[in-house]
């Protein structure tokens, strides 16, 4: 039974019956003339199909398409509009059909759900809606309830069944045109609405009924609620099975079993690394390190805050204040830095550069604070505090796509090295940018240029997102994947021509100049323009065009900031000079963010490189205590991160314990074990191993985990049938030594023949 609708509602509904009728009669009286129109279906030939106009609608025309597909369609497109199924086609054109599997389907879909759920919650708490967007896994809605009141766990099922009741009643989903004098009367009683009608709308506009509203701006404290729903039951038990699965990978929830990491309100949104997460939070930082090593870089450490005219210099206090914690100290202000780019221009400015030099490559693993607000934090993923693989490039306009092939090369090495797939996405000029238009035109072209190069020899595509690049260039953004395919925004790589610019950097070209020219020479920073004037030097890199410096004043936007107006002036070039390329890079991104990912996508399960509990050492009986020590220290000689269970429980519960604990190999040692030098290894994920075994020498076992640990391999493995090598092999010789000697001791004078074979042997072990 439906409930009883308050006031307003029933007028909105009202209005909306009496504007629908009007509409319905106009469409009546149009001319419904009729054209061709074609359907477009992967793999096969298009439908050309009369219609007519203003009467037939894409629904109309599913009986036509593949059963399947017109089984899933959610929304049509008509020369890639997005066209509801049931609205009228208006000219001959071409039209084609998206499924809930594909992402524009899916946001249709959860864009009409959230509709539903917004009814659900207005007849249930008689509340204001504020909007209810679809995002990445379902959608929310905004509202204002009563006066102190909150979504409670309570609530979900009565609006469960207000959501299926909408649904059972199968209420149309009807588009209107509606102007915006009737928009005003029809959501006059909500101050939420109105806001977005007038923020959006000019005075003699309108808009569609059922389009969704940007976020609420009025600082009003409002509720949300997150749903997700799907087009037939199976997809919603795989969902249900696939948040079971989700909920075991926590990260938050695993970081509190293994005793990873942990939270305090004495700093919020700054996490606490125990020593068994910071050593997992290591080992990422010293893999990157390793290839910093191999492939150039340098690394560096800056200072955590600065003078606030660093950033005006940078452009990033207009753009970035509200984010940044701010302080005062002795009358001047200060913010620390939530990005490493501005203190690394610092440095490239602070001597001469040569051409020669370039490309010069900075790494920071620098501590950032961002001011995030306390509602976004969560887990590793939200933090104030954090720590990045932040590198930044200074090189010539000539080596950006070769410096660009580079980063590809090492970020495909680094994801698999994780086992994780990736996608690309080139992110252009937002409406709020640095520099002109020349300059982001021909930083956008050679980002294209490089991702057409790498998804070329790589087999990959890339996608475009329009008006999503930093403030001070585009940039390439990268998601990667999880075992559970979800995506994550980790990696990064921005062209920047500004900064560079902004901080008057510049390098020596390596042109020579004539003496008379030295005084009055001045060359541009606008390293992408075009200019007749452009030309290879004969010993240098090409050289940047030339524009007339200006100065440029900064308004700010943060109202305590009492000092004197900032003014940048730019700085022209010196004679025989050119303004560097700065690229900004990431791989791993947020060392924090990049630890909950791969929580998630090991599930806790570590390999042994990246394990915080490698070995644990287990004695049968209290007896051999002292070779369960012996064994822990000629593991932690290799570096072997290496537990031992010597306490009161028995052995079988001192296994189990390890078995929970994640250990990626349990050592369980014995008389026999001790008298012969081994031991016998239970390996996490092989469950023949789980009984006892055969005895493994420990310097085997031991050269075996060295080399799954350095060569970081993902299977939790080792060969136990191998012959010692590497770092043991001097202590295997030494050994064979004795023996031989020990052998020739006890030999006559009559045993020749033996001392020959024996002479053979220590000549190969020589050798060996």
């Amino acid at each position: 039974m439906a409930p009883e609708l308050p006031g307003w509602i029933i007028q909105r509904n009202d209005l909306f019956e009496e504007l629908w009728k009007q509409y319905k009669e106009e469409q009546h009286t149009r001319e419904k003339p009729e054209v061709t129109v074609e359907v477009l279906q992967d793999d096969k030939e298009p439908l050309s199909l009369p219609v007519k106009v203003w009467e037939t609608t894409p629904a109309h025309l599913l009986k036509h398409i593949d059963k399947t597909l017109a089984s899933q369609v959610v929304v049509a497109k008509i020369e890639d509009e997005l066209w509801d199924l049931d609205r009228p086609i208006e000219k001959a054109c071409k039209i084609s059909y998206v499924p809930f599997s594909v992402t524009e389907g899916r946001m249709v879909f959860w864009h009409s759900s959230a509709h539903v759920l917004g009814e659900a919650c207005e007849c249930h708490y008689n509340c204001q809606l504020s909007h209810g967007p679809p995002v990445e896994e379902g959608f929310f809605y905004d509202m204002r309830i009563g006066e102190g009141d909150s979504v409670k766990e309570t609530d979900l099922p009565p609006l469960q069944e207000g959501a299926n009741r909408v649904m059972k009643e199968k209420q149309p989903f009807e588009r209107l045109w509606v102007s915006k004098k009737n928009l005003e009367k029809m959501f006059g009683y909500s101050k939420y609405k109105m806001h977005y009608i007038n923020a959006l709308l000019p005075e003699d506009g309108s808009t569609n009924s059922s389009c969704y509203f940007l976020g609420d701006k009025d600082g009003d404290s409002l509720q949300r609620i997150y749903g997700v729903a799907f087009p037939d039951k199976k997809l919603l038990a795989e969902h249900l099975k696939f948040l079971e699965e989700a909920s075991k990978r926590d990260h938050r929830r695993i970081g509190q079993q293994q005793a990873l990491f942990m939270f305090d309100d004495a700093s919020p949104g700054s996490p606490f690394f125990e020593f068994h997460g910071n050593r997992i939070f290591l080992a990422i930082q010293n893999f990157i390190r390793e290839q910093y090593f191999i492939r150039g870089y340098n690394e560096v450490q800056t200072p955590n805050m600065y003078d606030t005219d660093l950033w005006k210099t940078s452009g990033h206090w207009d753009h970035y204040a509200e984010d940044m914690f701010r302080l005062e100290v002795e009358k001047k202000q200060w913010a620390l830095k939530p990005m490493n780019c501005p203190g690394h221009c610092k440095l490239f400015g602070s001597r001469e550069w040569s051409y020669r030099e370039l490309p010069l490559r900075i790494a920071d693993f620098g501590v950032l604070h961002r001011n995030e607000a306390s509602g976004a934090l969560s887990g590793l993923t939200r933090v104030r505090k954090f720590q990045q693989d932040d590198a930044h490039i200074f090189c010539t306009l000539d080596q950006v796509t070769s410096e660009m092939e580079g980063y590809f090369d090492f970020l495909s090495h680094v994801y698999k090295t994780f086992d994780m797939g990736f996608s690309l996405k080139l992110s252009t000029r937002p409406q709020k940018y640095l520099g002109t238009i020349e300059l982001w035109n021909t930083a956008e072209a050679k980002l294209a240029e490089a991702l057409n190069n790498f998804c070329s020899r790589s087999g990959r595509k890339w996608e475009l997102n329009p008006e999503d690049g930093a403030f001070y260039g585009p940039k390439i953004d990268i998601e990667v994947y999880d075992a559970l395919k979800r995506g994550f925004q980790c990696a990064t790589l921005q062209l920047d021509f500004n900064l560079p610019n902004r901080f008057g950097l510049e390098y020596m070209t390596g042109e020579t100049i004539p003496k008379a020219d030295k005084e009055d020479k001045t060359v541009n920073d606008s390293a992408g323009a075009k200019s007749k004037s452009s030309k290879k030097t004969k010993d240098g890199p090409k050289e940047i065009p030339a524009v007339e410096p200006k100065a440029t004043s900064m308004e700010l936007n943060a109202e305590s900031d009492t000092q004197a107006p900032f003014v940048w002036k730019e700085k022209p070039l010196s004679a025989g000079h050119a303004r560097p390329i700065m690229l900004h890079r990431a791989i791993v991104g947020s060392l924090e963010r990049f630890i909950a990912v791969i929580t998630e996508h090991f599930a806790g399960r570590w390999p042994f490189w990246l394990s915080p509990r490698q070995v644990l050492v287990v004695p049968v009986m209290p007896a051999l205590n002292d070779y369960v020590t012996q064994v822990q220290a000629q593991l932690r000689a290799k570096q072997i991160y290496t537990d031992i269970d010597i306490g009161g429980n028995t052995m079988p519960k001192k296994i189990l314990r390890g078995q929970q604990q994640m250990y990626n190999f349990i050592f369980v040692v014995g008389a026999q074990e001790k008298e012969s030098g081994t031991v016998n290894i239970r390996n996490r994920d092989d469950q023949s191993t789980q009984a006892k075994g055969e005895l493994i020498p420990l310097d085997v076992a031991i050269d075996q985990l060295v080399k799954l640990r350095d060569e970081r391999r993902l299977v939790n493995a080792i060969d136990t049938k191998a012959v010692v090598s590497g770092g043991n092999k001097d202590d295997a010789l030494r050994k064979a030594e004795e023996k031989l000697k020990e052998l020739e001791s006890k030999l006559g004078e009559d045993d020749s023949s033996i001392r020959d074979v024996i002479a053979l042997l220590e000549r190969a072990r020589l050798e060996h």
